[in-house]
């Protein structure tokens, strides 16, 4: 078994217009990067697949989905906020990319995979419940998550999310179920500025001032993720794998680096090992340096891959 590494090129599809940094080329600088490297010829390539509207509504309301299809255009782009914007084949893209977690859930719990990285966008955890925002329509960790759920032999699960924006939608869908541990590190004050103040056991937010650097991350991971994961004793881990804390990116200021992000994945591989039964999946959120991103997923899925 190896690392499973799912996309779609139908991920590319969606364009919210050439200014805007969530853009295909993220997707394609890492596609080229991982095979001049030689890695992709590595990993058990996997073709994204679409998700079902009862999936998409384990993490959001009911109408969630429809009232994004009432947007869509049919042609040009419809903004849902003054950063996120629908194109014709937005929510094709969207379906897929939340599809890929479900499949990589799946493929993990089956022993098909030893772990996966999904490649997809649009990311997905900015999307609260009941609002798509962030870049963000579907919540795809947060999806995967619940559906691993109901899975035999998995009660607990743990979201770790190491992108420079707070995942307030993980937050928002997670913050009453005690069975899902969410640890995240992020720029503060920064965007959103939502549930980053929230009190509650299951919830260690590691708010970070700008330029706080690969030390006070490290700190943070160390003491405050991992005794909330060793305490929670999840049976899967989830990772919503943002690279946007890269020192490269134009994002925000928390300057990071490839060996930061090899850093954390192997700690988190180590809890795996220990408490999850080796289960992780890995989902991109966020970078938006096309290079820094590129590299810092390779960093990234070397540790998954075992190198």
């Amino acid at each position: 078994m190896t690392t499973a590494y799912i996309t779609h090129d139908d991920c590319c599809l969606h364009n919210m217009g050439p200014e805007h940094p969530e853009s295909p080329v993220r997707l394609q600088a890492i596609r080229k990067v991982l095979g001049r490297t030689g890695l992709l010829d590595e990993l058990q390539q996997q073709t994204s697949v679409h998700i079902l509207p009862d999936q998409i509504q384990l993490a959001h309301a009911n109408l969630h989905q429809k009232r994004l299809e009432l947007k869509l255009p049919e042609s040009g782009v419809v903004y849902t906020d003054e950063d996120t914007a629908l194109c014709p084949d937005s929510l094709h893209a969207a379906s897929l990319a939340a599809g890929s977690g479900i499949l990589a859930v799946n493929r993990v719990l089956a022993g098909h995979s030893k772990n996966a990285f999904c490649a997809v966008r649009p990311p997905g955890h900015h999307a609260e419940h009941n609002i798509p925002m962030g870049f963000c329509f579907y919540n795809n960790i947060a999806i995967a998550a619940i559906h691993a759920l109901q899975q035999p032999g998995i009660n607990r699960v743990a979201v770790v999310d190491f992108d420079v924006h707070h995942g307030n939608g993980t937050v928002d869908i997670f913050k009453d179920r005690p069975e899902v541990l969410v640890c995240s590190t992020f720029q503060h004050p920064f965007y959103p500025e939502r549930y980053s103040e929230i009190l509650r056991d299951n919830i260690i937010n590691c708010p970070m001032d700008a330029h706080s650097g690969s030390l006070e991350f490290r700190n943070l991971v160390e003491g405050r993720w991992l005794p909330a994961l060793q305490q929670h004793k999840p049976d899967m881990i989830l990772i919503s794998a943002g690279f946007d804390a890269h020192a490269e990116d134009p994002m925000a200021d928390i300057n990071l680096g490839e060996e930061d992000y090899r850093w954390v994945t192997q700690m988190l591989l180590d809890t795996a090992r220990t408490y999850s039964d080796n289960r992780v999946i890995s989902m991109l959120e966020g970078g938006y340096n096309p290079v820094s991103l590129a590299f810092s997923v390779q960093a990234h899925i070397e540790v998954l891959a075992g190198h």
